[in-house]
């Protein structure tokens, strides 16, 4: 592997040049009707199953992968490393970069009606929350400012700094970026896990109107008991220019929605950082979480859990608040292990498997981000990988390598 400073390595197993044809899956009386269409389907089935084993994403003196998103119709990869994102093409070519991110730019996904690429960006220590979207397609040589070079611009989360920094103990003192605490309400941290999907209980799957989910960050506490939920939040991006700014780290903005399209809770027990991976698969019109798992004893602590997409959220009991509270509650998939103490499905997927990226190809594959560090003249650099898996549903790990492309 190439390594940089400045710049992303490129080792690549293999790509094919067609990849720019979207796939298009044609039904059984239009190929009979149209059979020219029934080819072109045919020929972008063929170039959609020749996607690459891996992208390389390099070797960077920053933060470990965080996220990764993906433009198949253009065929480019984008990997978040927590204080920079860069630009390959699927070959691991570098192709550009944004840096001079102070704040912790999380998970990232690819928003289809409009080519940029959505992710979580955090600032604690300034009670700021935002949605960064990347104006990718002005991303072209290595190195860009994120403040100065305008392809950054930022909508702030009231909702998420609301639940942050509430006094839960009533003492009047913020307590800051600290699990530690009984304040933090549902032991919010800030966000990480961002996916476009359709609204929860949709069941019309890729015909539905897509909406942004936003995942909490949640701190890890084993002492309470009113943390034991992922707290997602879903918003209608489609009119969110009026709200967008530019990104300005020494005046943070709070120019965002009043509200949210929906808040929803998914009890899984607690997660160390809560949701670090959310995405949705439209092959199974269900919703993948990977997390950093939990430390309660009480619990199994998987690291995926699988939201059930055919299912509407429920409103009922928000289990083990201070005060008695009801929302939207959203059912798990009845699949992987189950605790039946706690009535919680899941995977406990050892290693490596959606915590530091996950991609969904919408046909049962996935990319799902490998992340590594390697020595480079006596400095540690943070490395990263996009690996093709096949998603099988089977205990412990729901995931398996891809063979060789067809």
């Amino acid at each position: 592997m190439r390594t940089h400073t400045g710049h992303l390595g490129g080792r690549l197993a293999t790509i094919v040049a067609t990849l720019a044809c979207t796939a298009v899956v044609a039904t059984a009386s239009t190929a009979l009707a149209d059979p020219a269409s029934a080819a072109a389907a045919a020929a972008a089935r063929t170039a959609h199953s020749r996607l690459p084993l891996s992208v390389d994403g390099g070797a960077w003196q920053s933060g470990h992968v965080q996220g990764m998103a993906i433009d198949r119709r253009k065929g480019f990869m984008y990997f978040s490393m927590t204080n920079l994102l860069v630009k390959t093409d699927l070959r691991g070519n570098p192709v550009g970069s944004v840096t001079g991110f102070t704040g912790h730019l999380g998970d990232l996904d690819f928003n289809e009606k409009d080519g940029r690429v959505y992710g979580s960006l955090e600032y604690k220590e300034a009670k700021s929350f935002y949605i960064a979207i990347l104006d990718v397609d002005r991303i072209t040589r290595m190195n860009m400012d994120a403040q100065s070079t305008g392809v950054v611009s930022t909508v702030y989360l009231k909702e998420v700094v609301k639940d942050f920094t509430a006094d839960m103990n009533g003492d009047g003192v913020f307590d800051g970026d600290t699990g530690n605490t009984p304040d933090h309400r549902y032991g919010c941290s800030g966000i990480d896990g961002v996916a476009f999907g359709p609204a929860f209980g949709d069941k019309r799957g890729k015909r539905a109107a897509r909406r942004l989910t936003v995942a909490y960050g949640v701190y890890a506490n084993a002492g309470r008991a009113d943390n034991d939920h992922q707290v997602l939040l879903q918003y209608d991006v489609t009119r969110w220019k009026k709200y967008e700014r530019p990104l300005t780290e020494s005046a943070p903005h709070t120019s965002g929605p009043g509200r949210t399209d929906g808040k929803f809770f998914a009890y899984t027990g607690n997660t160390t950082y809560g949701v670090q991976n959310l995405e949705y698969d439209g092959h199974s019109g269900n919703w993948l979480m990977a997390v950093y798992k939990g430390t309660k004893p009480g619990f199994p602590n998987y690291s995926v859990f699988a939201l059930d997409g055919a299912r509407k959220p429920v409103r009922g009991l928000v289990r083990g608040q201070q005060r008695p509270e009801r929302g939207l509650l959203l059912p798990l998939l009845r699949k992987g292990a189950h605790d039946a103490a706690t009535d919680t499905y899941g995977w406990p997927a050892p290693g490596q498997y959606g915590q530091y990226g996950l991609v969904s190809l919408d046909d049962g594959r996935f990319y799902v981000a490998r992340s590594g560090t390697l020595q480079d003249g006596g400095v540690t650099k943070q490395t990263a990988r996009a690996e093709l898996n096949t998603w099988t549903g089977l205990t412990p790990s729901p995931f398996r390598p891809a063979g060789p492309a067809a």
